[in-house]
């Protein structure tokens, strides 16, 4: 069968990683992090791109699309599952092309959901995580800056690409966490009752 993805946007801190492990366990997706992919690669002492990894991370720059592309292929295709959530990809209109190019063919983009959360807010949340020993290296004012840069310059107009193709269902993630929870069941519940993932594994 043809894995179907449903891909999760939103700027840093947005809620992403706390309502996929929601979503895996109550519809039973794969949770595939990209920054956490890229993480496990950089602490793996012989990958040949550990180094470059952790310096774009640092710098809250995107790591290029074809080493996240791999990651995400090997991901997929050692999954007896084929239902995934891709958190925090595509990022920028080069890993949009890389996913086109690479793995689109071979998957089924069923939806984008978008959590929608100023940057304050976003930025109080990483901080806040940060000083709770997250061990995340970008959970700093500096890396932070930076990420958000890269988030309004790059992946906002990815995110309005997929409004255009009438994919994205946006999600308002400033609310309290059991009403997102709850605007989030209800897409996902709709998702299922039109027959989109009827299969299980």
């Amino acid at each position: 069968m043809v894995p179907k993805v449903v891909f999760i946007l939103g700027g840093p801190g947005a809620g992403k990683g706390t309502h996929c492990k929601k979503i895996s366990k109550e519809f039973n997706f794969v949770h595939l992090s990209a920054g956490d992919l890229l993480r496990e690669e950089c602490a793996r002492p012989d990958s040949e791109y550990g180094a470059l990894i952790e310096e774009h991370i640092r710098e809250g720059k995107i790591v290029p699309v074809d080493i996240t592309c791999s990651l995400l292929e090997r991901a997929i295709q050692e999954s007896a599952n084929k239902k995934f959530l891709i958190d925090g990809f595509p990022r920028n209109e080069d890993n949009l092309e890389g996913w086109n190019r690479r793995c689109a063919k071979n998957a089924q983009l069923l939806l984008v959901l978008y959590f929608n959360c100023p940057l304050e807010v976003c930025s109080s949340r990483c901080l806040r995580r940060g000083a709770g020993g997250s061990g995340r290296s970008d959970d700093n004012a500096e890396s932070l800056h930076k990420r958000f840069h890269t988030y309004l310059s790059a992946t906002q107009p990815i995110i309005n690409r997929y409004k255009e193709l009438n994919l994205v269902r946006e999600i308002d993630s400033t609310q309290r966490i059991n009403k997102v929870w709850s605007d989030v069941k209800k897409i996902f519940n709709e998702l299922e009752a039109q027959g989109d993932f009827t299969y299980n594994n």
